[in-house]
């Protein structure tokens, strides 16, 4: 019996690191880009940078939940699932039950032109606040038919669409000035267990929730937004 217990030990190790890596491989979710540096990585322990005044919130701050996506400009499921966050907003936001904060997680590998995007919307809230980030990213989500499609020339003209100096606006884009800020959201979705987009970390309270990276339909968005208040 014992020797056959030695031997069952070393097939249930292969056994499980075979499960473990198909888990991995699937991780990433349907409706996602995956930011490639990360295939081979374990996925590290979820760290949320704190919200501050410097994030881009859409709703009460001080909301029962606030849902933090992670998302590229230039992704096709980012730019569904967008539409999907305001509608959760129209349903959950004026009650406070559910607050928005965006933040960049370009992905330079598929998406050469996010990271300048990113930076555009920067110098839009730079230059306007939080309401004018909100205006430009929709705007650039409306425009672009993702896959780095968008003609980055479109950039000033959103700027003047929305009723922002273009002068100032250029300027601040050719400057470089955001790229650090976008760079600290890229980290920060790093830290949080991204490894594609869109991704959405769910907090409660002391509780970090994190949702399966992809673009969820609206009702299985709502689904765990539900089960999150009901506890």
């Amino acid at each position: 019996m014992e020797k056959t217990q030695q031997f069952l030990i070393p097939i249930s190790i292969v056994v499980a690191g075979a499960l473990i890596a198909v888990g991995i491989f699937f991780g990433g979710g349907a409706g996602s880009s995956k930011d490639l540096s990360n295939e081979n990585q374990k996925a590290p322990e979820i760290q949320v940078r704190d919200i501050t005044s410097n994030d881009h919130i859409l709703g009460n701050p001080k909301a029962k939940i606030i849902a933090i996506e992670y998302s590229d400009t230039e992704c096709p499921f980012c730019k569904q699932f967008h539409n999907t966050l305001h509608q959760m907003i129209n349903e959950y936001g004026q009650s406070g039950d559910v607050a928005w904060v965006y933040r960049h997680f370009p992905i330079d590998q598929l998406h050469s032109k996010a990271r300048k995007e990113a930076e555009a919307t920067e110098c839009a809230a730079d230059q306007g606040g939080n309401d004018a980030f909100w205006k430009y990213i929709d705007q650039v989500y409306s425009r672009t038919p993702s896959n780095d499609g968008l003609d980055l020339a479109e950039l000033p003209k959103i700027a003047s669409d929305i009723g922002l100096d273009v002068t100032k606006f250029n300027e601040c884009l050719t400057s470089g000035k955001m790229a650090e800020k976008v760079e600290a959201d890229y980290q920060d979705a790093v830290a949080a267990g991204g490894q594609g987009t869109p991704y959405v970390v769910f907090i409660k309270g002391k509780e970090k929730i994190p949702m399966s990276q992809g673009a969820v339909p609206y009702a299985t968005l709502k689904s765990m937004i539900d089960q999150l208040l009901s506890k």
